[in-house]
């Protein structure tokens, strides 16, 4: 990564666009209301850091929380870095400082990775080698996306772990994943409850599929011996020597069978 000397300098706070690549979502209205006190009292102690844009803008990298607290304190201007970095390198910085503080989420971890990947073109492999997880652990996080946006919110909301997550994949459908979700919330299911309601669940639905392909397989032989009979009426009517005609249809619930036989 390119970068410029390291010169900390004061920029106007109205100057900073927000890091489109920022992974994190959530900030604690309360832990950023004490951190601008801190600030009113002390500073600003960390400057946070930028790259330059055009028109004496910048784009912040790193340092939301001292961003917003700063606003929050009604400061004009706060301490920053100046770097050059390009949109991927920001984008992973943003993603590995988060990383670093613990600051992230799961599901924010899961779509930061997400957006390395799908805008900044990395691979699985790349990425874990940059940000130093394995890549079972980013395939783990990646799976959680595939869950709809309102189970994604609810696990975070109701402080539920990315194994609950994991878990409620297992399941055939949203449907069914909402009506587990609602179970593990009101019941207070740890993870380890949670995966032996979803195995109950998979292992009565395996039963049932077996059950209704017993009798799938029960009513394709008695119709087939149905057919076959009448098959062989058909085939003694034609051996008489009548001209009748046979025909066969699959109707979807049931087989029309048609035999039209001459009057004369």
């Amino acid at each position: 990564m390119n970068k410029t000397e390291l010169e900390i300098k004061n920029i106007p706070i109205s100057s900073i666009k927000p890091n489109p690549y920022q992974p994190r979502r959530d900030f604690n209205k309360k832990s950023l209301e004490e951190l601008s006190q801190s600030i009113k009292s002390f500073g600003v102690l960390q400057p946070i850091s930028v790259r330059k844009l055009q028109n004496e803008n910048y784009e912040l990298i790193a340092g939301e929380r001292r961003l917003r607290a700063s606003e929050i304190a009604q400061l004009n201007e706060i301490p920053a870095i100046v770097f050059e970095y390009k949109d991927n390198e920001s984008a992973m910085i943003a993603l590995i400082e988060n990383l670093q503080r613990e600051d992230l989420n799961f599901i924010e971890e899961a779509e930061g990775f997400n957006n390395l990947i799908v805008d900044h073109g990395f691979t699985q492999a790349e990425l874990a080698e940059k940000i130093g997880k394995s890549q079972s652990t980013i395939a783990n996080k990646l799976r959680l996306l595939k869950l709809p946006e309102d189970i994604q919110r609810s696990l975070v909301e109701y402080g539920l772990t990315e194994r609950h997550g994991r878990a409620l994949l297992k399941l055939p459908d949203d449907e069914l994943r909402r009506e587990v979700l609602d179970k593990i919330v009101k019941n207070g299911l740890n993870v380890s409850k949670t995966e032996d309601l979803v195995n109950d669940i998979l292992n009565d639905l395996t039963a049932v599929e077996k059950k209704e392909e017993k009798q799938n397989i029960k009513a394709l032989i008695s119709t087939k011996i149905y057919l076959n009979t009448i098959k062989k009426a058909y085939t003694a009517i034609k051996d008489s020597g009548v001209d009748a005609k046979y025909k066969e249809k699959d109707m979807g619930d049931f087989v029309e069978v048609t035999i039209k036989i001459p009057k004369n």
